[in-house]
Order: C-alpha cells, then sequence, then structure tokens
C-alpha cells in the first residue's frame, strides 16, 4: 500500500478550501489500506513549505497536491522539492480550478506545463480563450461547465483505455464529480512521448468537449533518467467533500446551487471511488 500525502497550497483558513474540506477522500483511501497524511500549507520564515521542500527524503510514496491559492501556492524552493521528489520515483497529482485558481502550479516544469490557466499558459486554442460556465460570470475561463456541483458527469476514457478508466468489476468507469466551472489541461509541447489525455468530458452550456485528465508515464528529467508518474486534473472538486456530498458544506463565496445527482446514482459514486483506488495504484507502480 502506498503512503500519500494530501496537501494543499494555502495556510488553514475556515472559510475556504482548506484540506479538511476532503475528509472523504482521506477516509476512502485509508479504507484501502493506504497511509494517508494531510496538511494545509505551513510557511517556514524564508515563506517556503518545509515538507515540500524536504519531500524527497520523507518517507512519502505520492503527493497529492490541490492548489487552491488564488496567488502564490508554491515558492522556487517548493518546487525544487516536488521535483526531487520526482526524481527518486515518487508520483504526484496536481490539481487545480478555473481562471488563475491554482496557477502555481505552472512553476512545476512538464507537469506545470499541462495547465492551463487565464494569464498564465493559456490553452493555445485559441478558440478556446472564452467563457463557457456563462452561469457564474463573475469567473473567467477556463471555466469549463460540467454540472452542478454534488452531480456527476459523464466522462470519456481515450482509448487505449488507461488503468486510471478501468472500472471496478468490469466496464470502464464512466463518471465523476461533476463542477460549474473546471480549468483546462493538456499534453505540453514536445510531450507526445510521455504523455497522453486520458479522459475528457463534454460541456454543459456549450456542448464543447474539454480535457479532464493527463497522464505522464515515462518523463525524463534534464539528465534523461525517468520521473515518478504524474497526473494533472483539471479541478480539485473530483475530489472534494462537497462535491461528494454536498451535506458536507463548502465556503461561503461558493454561490451556485448544488445538486444531489452523485449520491443518488450508486454506479457514479462507485466509480469516483474507483477512479481514487486506480489513482492510489498506478501513481505507485
Amino acid at each position: 500500500m502506498a503512503r500519500i500525502l494530501l496537501k494543499t497550497t494555502i495556510p488553514f483558513a475556515a472559510d475556504d478550501w482548506h484540506i479538511g474540506r476532503f475528509a472523504l477522500l482521506r477516509q476512502h483511501l485509508s479504507s484501502l489500506g493506504h497511509a494517508v497524511e494531510a496538511h494545509d500549507r505551513l510557511a517556514d520564515g524564508r515563506g517556503d513549505d518545509a515538507q515540500l521542500v524536504d519531500l524527497a527524503a520523507a518517507p512519502i510514496d505520492q503527493l497529492w497536491l490541490f492548489a487552491v491559492d488564488i496567488g502564490g501556492g508554491l515558492t522556487a524552493a517548493d518546487c525544487a522539492g516536488i521535483e526531487a521528489f520526482r526524481a527518486r520515483g515518487g508520483g504526484v497529482l496536481a490539481t487545480r480550478d478555473h481562471q488563475d485558481l491554482g496557477a502555481c502550479l505552472t512553476k512545476l516544469g512538464g507537469l506545470g506545463a499541462a495547465h492551463h490557466f487565464h494569464s498564465h499558459n493559456p490553452e493555445p486554442d485559441l478558440t478556446r480563450q472564452c467563457a463557457d460556465d456563462l452561469i457564474t460570470t463573475a469567473i473567467g475561463w477556463p471555466n469549463y461547465h460540467s454540472g452542478a456541483n454534488g452531480d456527476a458527469q459523464v466522462i470519456h476514457g481515450l482509448e487505449p483505455l488507461h488503468p486510471l478508466l478501468y472500472g471496478a468489476s468490469g466496464p470502464a468507469i464512466r463518471f465523476l464529480p461533476a463542477h460549474p466551472h473546471e480549468g483546462a489541461v493538456g499534453v505540453p509541447a514536445g510531450a507526445d512521448a510521455f504523455a497522453r489525455v486520458v479522459a475528457s468530458g463534454v460541456s454543459q452550456s456549450s456542448g464543447r468537449p474539454f480535457n479532464l485528465i493527463v497522464a505522464f508515464d515515462g518523463e525524463p528529467d534534464g539528465s534523461g533518467r525517468g520521473l515518478g508518474r504524474a497526473v494533472a486534473q483539471s479541478t480539485f472538486h473530483h475530489f472534494c467533500d462537497y462535491n461528494w456530498d454536498p451535506r458536507s458544506g463548502c465556503p461561503s463565496f461558493v454561490c451556485e446551487a448544488p445538486g444531489d445527482g452523485l449520491g443518488r446514482d450508486a454506479q457514479a459514486h462507485r466509480d469516483v471511488h474507483a477512479y481514487v483506488a486506480n489513482l492510489a495504484s498506478w501513481l505507485s507502480p
């Protein structure tokens, strides 16, 4: 079983997406036998997070990084620590949200280049640099509308089907949690040999397909040695309590009415749990 660190890019703030809002994820991973730690960002006197700086020397196999900040988030020393962790084989999930939320991820080399934001590394297709969620107009692009928080979205696995999307017992995973304004991910230029889009969704607003998951396997470092596996995901809302069960509550700035489709659909619920299990397995080959 894996030793997994769940980590946000913000210090604890009660009215924000602190690590306590990922408790259901932590419980599920623990139920699978994984050893799970969960921490918010804790900056030292230099502004660095010592846990990330020293990650390569820590008894950790995987980092699940939830970039929930609206600026800053990761220092150069933090990023160097994460890159050293991957260099010794550590697996990383890096996920963010709409517009520029979590744009600190762009500092993470090739994995960071898989994340597209409004002001940092925007999607190269200019036709996608426009609003998709037309309901919450205060949020800018990228903001792909896959449905209400608390509902499930149908996802499409790209062939050949990646192990991340294998069903727990039979058919491929077809559902992930929905979110009104997901971010954008894609395969970085020149990375086709070791990165590929694993799954896509469809906007409930525009009908446009958009990428949900990009998997990295066999990415070389500057010396040609292989880095640990990694996943870039379009939104941390695929993992947080509020999207799994809106009764868990959310920060006061969330204004959209939630749904309850995921909780009412047993198969969707199983798929979400199966995806998390697959992710924990695949990131530690």
